[in-house]
Order: structure tokens, then C-alpha cells, then sequence
């Protein structure tokens, strides 16, 4: 077996509402062998994961998955849940999996995972075990378990993290991940703040760095009267020896620039430990301080825009002998507590064996290897740091009104909006001017020991810094998803248009670029994830309208959690047998996630007119607004009774109704893209526009006012018209066979002489798609050119226009009216040639702008078509 592919999808997509991994795998000659027919791999891959024993599987049974092995399954599915055991062997929770064929010996298995890395190293694994099963070879199982866990390590994070992540989601606020550290946008545009661990949008870079100079911050709040340690920087030991003698033993030698109580020695009582823990810490650090000793409990308050919300009082590790085992082993057998974890993933920090405590132990005459006796406590450590294996008890309801004075000045004179104050004294509940002082201000202090205390009472951090954050509550930012195949682009750009209307400064995607308060900042077409990321990142906007195409779905899903609302204009025949999505039924589940990925309370835009988009309502779970052009449609009906919207047209009107209550919203001929009633197919597109402008509570003048003020020429690339020395040329985007019916029928009502047509069509359709446009053409030009486009999209020169050709002459047209010119533009040119005063020209273009660069070269000026309906 080897892995061919892999595809990480970071938010929903159409495998699963979970992010997960997709790997696709070739089992090389095994599709139809089951694992039971392979010499002896049942039972020694249960003897390497044991762990697969609790695995339930399909079949909901305890010892399932066992069950499945001795019935005989097949590799893809083994893999699969081998991936899942050991995500589970390592402390990560997932349970999420599933393989599917793709055909004969090529399968895909989809995974959810926690860490990025971490799920494809655990897939990698997989399927080197099961090949080494197979081929009877060693697999060293404990040391890539260590490596697995190593790498998780390195990309987990941390629980201060992760506490202020699920707050933020408790508040309905969106998080995105920005890069692969621990650094996250909380809301979207404008309202948005961004945290790296406690540290917020507010957190002010000259106080983080004062306070990560910890002879600075002693100098600072010197100054301002507070209670210090007495210390100063020692560039060699004679300094370090003078400095002690000055202020006298015990003192505390330390990194002026650490953190997590790293190279900190405290209790240092003579010359002699002085020199020998002056010669550890300088291997390590260059910046080194001397401080007093003071004697007291170590606590940690800390400090939030301007409130103290926790204080814990943090007891350094320690261990109990047994009489029997040696210091190593005890610390081993403290570090076997589940709720320590290597770095800050979890309540505790392991223990770590290095050469401060093994000096830590050498000045107490004790060894590694030296016998505890029974009932004595030996500390490992003289800072109680979690970070270097400590535990916290909560004292929040001890702390005197003076130390929190004490401490709101410390945080002010350092500027910190988010805090962690470091204090030494022998009662939290006494003035600290009179026993104890200050030791150290952090930025970004950890609050897992708030949340999680070894004892006492939790303390939610985390909300506290999210209220904080947004103590403002942010207005609500409209967020609008739209797919479909045909109208989505102009839905888009109506629903844009109407939003911009209603005072929102929107950010929008499109087949045509990404745009922020109605300028193009890019170029292309940016219907995927990243580009929606772009939009939900910027700092400028307050509403985001993102066009969704089903090529982004697929490829990377949805770059946010859930949409207020999700518009679905129609499914039909499109980019079938491409990724994967074979039939009509494949198209509309691609489709639905724009539906499925909805607020609770959003709604959900359906084509009550679309066979296939109602046919996925059953998959929806939010409520519905249903359009279409009869008002006696029966979904439309039926959702009115459950007391649902229904957008419909009657007498040459809109209506919007909920429940029995009908509203008339605007004339169809008054609706911009229609062009006075013309364009039939905009019609839906209003609707849909419409709807999702109810949906986000637009109040209905505003959504009047956006339908009367969108015209054609506002909408790129959709029935654009122009005139062009008295011919009127039309330049539209279709590109599939409900896209010309569309445009074809609304020419229909167009006074013209000729109508003169270049066509073509993208290389990625069926060629039977492409058959049925060369068909359509046919039966409704005077003329024909037929280009190709210059992104054959795996075509070879001369297929498309060869397809096309047959298409059109299957409807019997004159082939003495029709041209092959591959070229768009010299396409576009012969058609002007061609056409006379009163004639149209309609091109279905891949690229606009260069044909209106020929339009502008034979006018002064490029007139927009007005219409004179038959």
C-alpha cells in the first residue's frame, strides 16, 4: 500500500462538518483481499494496537471493529482505523473516519484530526504498519509513537489557548487560525480582535517589552513605590559575589529575559552555590540578575483591563520517599499523573530532569539515584512555576484590598492590559509593603492554573478576557454564502449591492475578484476558501458576501464555520464527471454544504422552481425562505404553513410573505437586471437577492431601493450591453447550457435584425454538455463564430471547436453562416465586421477585457444599450 495524495480541509466540507484529512491510497493488488486471507495480520496488528479493541465501528458493538478483522475487511478500512487508534494512544480525541473506492485498487480514507501535522504523520504510520505486516518486517512502534508525540508537542496548543477559544465560541464569536502558530482572529472585519495566547489586539508591544525585561520592570515599579526585590545585572561572577554581599544572603540568580521560571535558582545561600550556579546559568544565558531571596509563599495574581479576577497561591513540586524507590523513580512516578502533559497542553507540566535540578539536588546532598525515606518531602524546585512541574491552589477570595491596589498599580506602571503579577509573601490577606514584594510582571501569562487549580475554586480567565475584548458588543456582521450553477455571480453582487445600501461597507467574492466596499483588489476568480479567508480577515469591512463555487467546496471546503445566511440559486447539469461528482445527486451534496453550514437561527435560500435544489432540503436544518415564480408552488406553500417566508411573483410583482402576511416589494419591470421584464432569469436572481436581504432583517424599502439600482453594466460579465457604431454587441459569461437558454430567450425580446453569435465553451464540460451549446446556438443565431478559449483546461487545440461544430450542425444550421476562428478576439472582430447597423453581437467570452479594448478602438466612446422591448 502507498499513499498517492493527501488533502487537509481546515473547516467544513462535503466529507464531513469536521475538519479531517482525505488520503488517497493505492493498495496495490490488495482491493480484493481481505485482511483475514493475509498470513497472520488479524492478529498481530491486535497485538501491536491493542488499543483497536475498543473500537466499536459500523456496526455500534463492543469489539466491533475486532468482529469486522476475523469477518474480513479491507486495508483502506483497516487504515483507517489504525489512523484513529493512534490519535488516541497519543491523548488526541477524534473518532471520526471513513474509506471509500474510488476504483479497483485506488481508495481514499477520510480522518478527522486535532493538529495538521500531527494527521498525516499518524496516516503515514498507518499505512507503514499494515505494509509491514504484510511483508513480515519489524516496526518499531515505541519509537514512532515518541516521534508522533513529539510532533504533536511541537503544533499543540496550549490550554490558555484553547480556554480562550471555546469562550469566544460560547459567544457565538467566529475564530480563524491565522498561520501555524498559536495566533487567532476572533470575529471577522471590523469587529475582529486577534490573541496570541493572553496577549490581545489591545496589548501594547513597548509594555510586553518592558515587561520581559525583568531588571526593567524592577527599575519601573521601583519608581512607582511598589514593593521589589532588590537586585541588579551581574556581568561576571566577581559582580554576581559583590551584588550578594550587597544585599545580602539567601539570593536568586536569574535570566534578566526568561520565562516559565526557566534558569531560575532561588536560595542560593553562600559564595559557593553562588559560583556554581553562576557557572549553569551563563552556558545558557548572556543577560544574568541577582535579586534578594524572599521568604514566603509564591503566588500568582492575575490582572485583566484593570481587574484582578484570580489569584493562586503556586506550590513548587515535591516529592514523598518510600524508603524503596529511588528521587528518579518517584519523579517518574509523579510524572505518570494523566493531568501532566510535556509542555502546556494539559492542567500540569511534567517534572524535567535537567542540570538545574540535578544541581537543585547536589545542593541538598542529594542524587538522582539517592533513597527517599519513607514519609520525607523533598521540593524539586525552588520556583513553583507550573511550566517546570508545579501546581496551583486558588486564593482568589484571600487577596486584600491593599495588594489589589498594590497590584493595579504594578500593571499600570508596565502598561499591560492582560497580566500575571509574581508576588512572594507569607499571607495574600496582608499588605505586601509590609511582608513580601513583587518578583516579576508577565505578558501573556498562562492561565491554565486559574481554570484547572490543583484545589479550590475555578476561575474562568478566559471569559473574563473575551468580555473584556468585546466590551463593545460588536453589531452583527452579516455574513452570506451563495452557490448554485447559474446566477450566482449576479446574486452575489445584488446582495452586495443591496447591503451597501443599508450602510454595510462589504467585502465580496466573485468569479471576477475580490472586492472591498465595491473595489477590485484582486483579479481572478476567488470562489474558494482562501479568498474568503481574504475577505473575512480584512479590517475594513463589517458585511462579507462571499460567491461559494462548487471547485472551492470540493477542493477546500468552507473557510468559515457557519453563514446567516446560505443562498442556493439552482443545480443543474454542470461540471459533471469532474472531482469525483459524477451524477446530479453528487452536484447537489457538493452543493447543500453552503445550505448545511448555517446558524441555527439563519436561513436557508432555496430555488422552489429547482427540482434538484429542493431536493436537499431534507439535509438543512435551518429555516427556510423558498422563492419562485408561482405563487402556488407547493414547497413555497408548505414552508408558509410552518411559518417560513415565501418570495414569489404575482402580477407582475414581488411579494414576500410569511405566514399569511404578503407584502408587495417592487414592479418587475422597475427590477434593474431585468431589463423591464426582459431578462426572465434575473427575475430568479432577484428573488434570491431578495430573500437573503430578508433573511439578514433589511428592512424592505432599502431591498427596493438595491432592486430598482442594479443594472446590467453594474454586473461584469452579465449581459452587458453596448453600442458600437448603431450595433448593439452583448457580452455575457454563459459558459454552460442553461446559461445560453437563459440569455438566448431574453434576446428573443430584443428588436434586432441579425443575431450574430461567437461561442464558445470551457474545456472541463462533458462532451455531451458541449454538444447541446453547440445545439442551442444553432437553433437560435443568424450567424456563428465558434472560438475556443485559451485555457483549454486538458483539451487539445481544435476539440472544443470541433465539438461545438457538430453541436451546431446537428440543428441543421447553414454552414455557410457559421466560421471556426480560434482566437476570442479575432472572433469578436469578424463578428463586428460582419454585423450592420440594428444587428446584435452576443459573445459568450472567457476573457472581457481585451473585447472592450477592440469596442473602444473603433468608437470615441462606448455607448450603453438602451432597449427597445418587442
Amino acid at each position: 500500500m502507498k499513499i498517492l495524495s493527501s488533502k487537509v480541509y481546515q473547516g467544513k466540507n462535503i466529507y464531513t462538518l469536521k475538519k479531517c484529512i482525505r488520503l488517497d491510497l493505492d493498495l496495490e493488488g490488495y482491493s480484493e483481499i481481505p485482511s483475514k486471507e493475509i498470513d497472520n495480520f488479524n492478529q498481530n496488528l491486535v497485538i501491536m494496537l491493542p488499543e483497536l479493541t475498543k473500537h466499536r465501528c459500523g456496526i455500534d458493538e463492543d469489539r466491533g471493529f475486532i468482529k469486522r478483522l476475523t469477518e474480513g475487511t479491507y486495508l483502506a478500512h483497516v487504515s483507517e482505523h489504525i489512523i484513529i487508534a493512534l490519535h488516541n494512544m497519543i491523548g488526541v480525541e477524534i473518532s471520526y473516519g471513513k474509506a471509500r473506492e474510488v476504483s479497483g485498487d485506488n481508495y481514499y480514507v477520510i480522518y478527522q484530526y486535532e493538529y495538521k501535522n500531527t494527521g498525516l504523520e499518524a496516516g503515514n504510520m498507518a499505512v507503514d504498519i499494515i505494509n509491514s505486516l504484510i511483508n513480515k518486517e519489524q516496526f518499531d512502534l515505541d519509537l514512532r509513537l515518541s516521534k508522533l508525540k513529539d510532533l504533536l508537542a511541537s503544533e499543540q496548543l496550549g490550554l490558555s489557548t484553547l480556554v480562550i477559544c471555546d469562550e469566544a465560541k460560547k459567544r457565538g464569536i467566529p475564530i480563524l487560525r491565522i498561520g501555524e502558530e498559536s495566533i487567532f482572529q476572533l470575529g471577522y472585519g471590523k469587529y475582529s480582535k486577534t490573541i496570541q495566547a493572553t496577549m490581545g489586539s489591545d496589548t501594547k508591544e513597548i509594555a510586553v517589552s518592558i515587561a520581559q525585561d525583568k531588571l526593567l520592570t524592577k527599575e519601573l515599579l521601583s519608581l512607582h513605590c511598589i514593593p521589589i526585590a532588590s537586585g541588579m545585572k551581574v556581568k561576571s561572577k566577581n559582580a554576581a559575589m559583590l551584588g550578594a554581599k550587597d544585599i545580602g544572603y539567601p539570593v536568586v540568580l536569574k535570566p534578566q529575559f526568561g520565562n516559565q521560571g526557566k534558569g531560575v535558582i532561588a536560595n542560593i545561600k553562600d559564595e559557593i552555590e553562588l559560583m556554581q550556579a553562576y557557572d549553569l546559568l551563563i552556558k545558557d544565558y548572556k543577560d544574568i540578575m541577582i535579586e534578594k531571596y524572599i521568604v514566603g509563599s509564591d503566588y500568582r495574581v492575575c490582572f485583566v483591563y484593570g481587574d484582578i479576577v484570580a489569584v493562586s497561591e503556586r506550590i513548587p513540586p515535591y516529592i514523598i520517599g518510600d524508603g524503596e524507590s529511588s528521587i528518579e523513580n518517584l519523579i517518574g512516578n509523579i510524572n505518570e499523573d494523566i493531568r501532566r502533559g510535556e509542555g502546556h497542553e494539559k492542567e500540569l507540566t511534567k517534572i524535567k530532569i535537567d542540570d538545574t535540578l540535578i544541581a537543585y539536588l547536589r545542593q541538598r546532598n542529594y542524587s538522582l539515584e539517592s533513597l527517599l525515606p519513607k514519609e520525607e518531602k523533598l521540593t524539586l524546585k525552588d520556583n513553583a512555576n507550573l511550566s517546570t512541574g508545579g501546581f496551583a491552589i486558588d486564593h482568589t477570595e484571600l487577596i486584600c484590598e491593599e495588594n489589589i491596589a498594590i497590584c493595579k498599580r504594578a500593571a499600570s506602571a508596565i502598561g499591560l492590559d492582560i497580566c500575571g503579577i509574581d508576588l512572594l509573601c507569607h499571607d495574600i490577606g496582608k499588605p505586601l509593603s509590609e511582608d513580601g514584594a513583587i518578583i516579576e510582571i508577565n505578558a501573556a501569562p498562562g492561565i491554565r492554573m486559574h481554570h484547572n487549580p490543583y484545589s479550590g475554586i475555578k476561575r474562568n480567565v478566559a471569559g473574563h478576557i473575551i468580555d473584556k475584548l468585546f466590551k463593545e458588543k460588536p453589531q452583527k456582521f452579516p455574513l452570506v454564502a451563495i452557490t448554485g450553477t447559474n446566477g450566482k455571480t449576479t446574486t452575489t453582487r445584488l446582495i452586495a449591492h443591496i447591503l451597501s445600501l443599508a450602510g454595510y461597507t462589504v467585502g465580496m467574492t466573485t468569479t471576477s475578484g475580490i472586492y472591498i466596499d465595491g473595489k477590485c483588489i484582486y483579479k481572478g476568480d476567488t470562489t474558494g476558501p482562501k479568498s474568503a479567508l481574504s475577505i473575512l480577515m480584512n479590517k475594513e469591512i463589517d458585511a462579507a458576501v462571499l460567491e461559494t463555487a462548487r471547485g472551492g467546496i470540493i477542493r477546500g471546503g468552507l473557510a468559515y464555520d457557519v453563514a446567516d445566511v446560505g443562498v442556493i440559486t439552482n443545480i443543474t447539469q454542470d461540471h459533471l464527471g469532474i472531482d469525483e461528482v459524477e451524477t446530479m445527486e453528487d452536484l447537489a451534496k457538493v452543493k447543500a454544504l453552503v445550505g448545511e453550514a448555517v446558524k441555527e437561527d439563519g436561513y436557508v435560500v432555496i430555488n422552489g422552481d429547482d427540482k434538484m435544489s429542493i431536493s436537499i432540503i431534507p439535509r438543512l436544518k435551518s429555516p427556510l425562505i423558498i422563492f419562485s415564480h408561482n405563487k402556488d408552488n407547493e414547497v413555497l406553500q408548505t414552508n408558509l404553513k410552518k411559518g417560513g417566508y415565501g418570495i414569489y411573483v404575482d402580477e407582475g410583482h414581488i411579494i414576500i410573505q410569511k405566514n399569511s402576511n404578503s407584502k408587495k416589494l417592487i414592479e418587475i419591470n422597475s427590477i434593474g437586471i431585468t431589463v423591464k421584464g426582459i431578462l426572465k432569469y434575473n427575475i430568479e436572481n432577484a428573488m434570491a437577492s431578495c430573500a437573503a436581504a430578508v433573511g439578514l432583517g433589511i428592512d424592505y424599502n432599502t431591498v427596493r431601493q438595491g432592486l430598482m439600482s442594479f443594472y446590467c453594466n453594474q454586473n461584469p460579465g452579465r449581459f452587458n450591453m453596448y453600442f458600437v457604431n448603431d450595433k448593439m454587441v452583448i457580452l455575457d459569461y454563459g459558459h454552460n447550457k442553461e446559461g445560453y437558454k437563459c440569455v438566448l430567450d431574453g434576446l428573443k425580446h430584443i428588436e434586432h435584425k441579425k443575431l450574430i453569435g461567437v461561442i464558445g465553451v470551457p474545456g472541463d464540460r462533458p462532451d455531451s454538455d458541449i454538444l447541446e451549446v453547440g445545439k442551442c446556438a444553432g437553433e437560435n443565431f443568424d450567424y456563428i463564430f465558434i472560438k475556443e478559449d485559451r485555457d483549454k483546461r486538458g483539451r487539445s487545440i481544435g476539440e472544443i471547436s470541433d465539438l461545438l461544430e457538430k453541436g451546431v450542425l446537428s440543428s441543421k444550421f447553414n454552414t455557410m453562416s457559421m466560421s471556426k476562428i480560434s482566437s476570442e478576439t479575432e472572433a469578436f472582430i469578424a463578428a463586428l465586421d460582419l454585423a450592420e447597423p440594428e444587428d446584435i453581437v452576443i459573445v459568450f467570452f472567457e476573457k472581457s477585457e481585451p473585447l472592450i479594448d477592440i469596442m473602444r478602438s473603433r468608437i470615441d466612446e462606448i455607448k450603453l444599450a438602451t432597449l427597445t422591448a418587442k
